[in-house]
């Protein structure tokens, strides 16, 4: 048998305290440094930031936080931003099923009509770069509307396929179901931030 006092000395998983704590530490001395400097290379970098630390580096700081607070929108942003990266074909076809029956939302989100490829990916960047050298609350509100809009065409999309691929079609409801419970998390955020309580 182990010894208590040696098995306390036994690495293991961070406490959830302790993880929480770090979250929300390195998200505000983030966003507080890089909104304090205003150095558009530390935007840029920060922007960036999956391409240079991984996003398994960003998911172990802020994948397990709370949603409505600043690392887990943090998180969300740029989940958000590598879907986009790594998938614009599939987001554009879903933006524009969507974006008809959300006109207020595609306004929000700022994205050119019909958008292109670079135009998704230039507005995922821009919301990040809002976050840490703009109006934080718009850059959160304007991601809400995007996945609003992507979240519409993704249940019209799921409609259109029922018959053909059922299974594939409830897959797609359920997407549709998390990116409207993103956005309204992210709307919250927004609040929370103009409300200055979003830690």
């Amino acid at each position: 048998m182990l010894d208590p006092r040696d098995a306390e000395q036994l690495p293991g998983a961070l406490d959830p305290a302790l993880r929480d704590e770090v979250a929300h530490t390195t998200a505000r001395a983030v966003v507080h440094r890089a909104r304090a400097s205003e150095d558009p290379e530390v935007v840029a970098r920060l922007v960036q930031l999956v391409e240079r630390e991984g996003l398994d580096v960003v998911a172990s700081l802020w994948a397990d936080a709370a949603p409505v607070t600043l690392p887990g929108a943090l998180w969300r942003l740029y989940v958000l931003r590598e879907w986009v990266r790594r998938d614009a074909h599939t987001i554009g076809l879903r933006y524009r099923l969507g974006v008809d029956a959300a006109p207020v939302h595609e306004v929000v989100a700022g994205v050119p009509r019909p958008p292109a490829p670079e135009d998704l990916r230039s507005l995922a960047d821009q919301v990040l770069s809002g976050v840490y050298a703009g109006d934080l609350a718009v850059a959160l509100e304007r991601a809400a509307s995007f996945c609003r809009i992507l979240a519409t065409g993704a249940a019209f999309d799921a409609d259109a396929r029922e018959v053909a691929d059922p299974v594939g079609a409830t897959r797609m409801t359920r997407g549709a179901a998390d990116l409207q419970r993103t956005a309204q998390e992210l709307e919250q955020a927004a609040a929370m931030w103009r409300a200055d309580r979003l830690d």
